[in-house]
């Protein structure tokens, strides 16, 4: 059974940084690339970042240059790095594997003071 479970999530002041893992269950993990989506209040879900089943990186021009995507074959994560963190990035965040569309149960990030 394939599972995702993101963790990390939290309050953070504008200016900061979090960092966003989810465990992947039940694949080969280095086969697959794994993506980050995240929906706002109010808003429809939209696509993050993209890891590659070989290692590279795709952003969404909202987070280029803040968030770094990166992924872990021996742990089985995929993590997502987020600095200089704004209030529009508030959101709930989902870890999903495009092949199936296999989705986590999402992590809330607020940005707030």
């Amino acid at each position: 059974q394939v599972l995702l479970r993101e963790s990390g999530g939290g309050l953070v002041q504008p200016g900061g940084s979090l960092r966003l893992s989810c465990e992947a269950v039940g694949f080969i993990f280095s086969d697959y690339s794994m993506r980050w989506y995240r929906q706002a209040p109010g808003k429809q879900r939209e696509w993050v970042a993209t890891i590659t089943y070989d290692s590279n990186p795709i952003y969404a021009d909202s987070v280029k240059g803040r968030f770094t995507i990166s992924g872990d074959n021996a742990e089985k994560t995929v993590s997502l790095q987020m600095n200089s963190l704004e209030p529009e990035d508030t959101a709930v965040y989902y870890c999903n594997r495009p092949v199936g569309e296999f989705w986590g149960k999402g992590t809330l990030v607020t940005v707030s003071s």
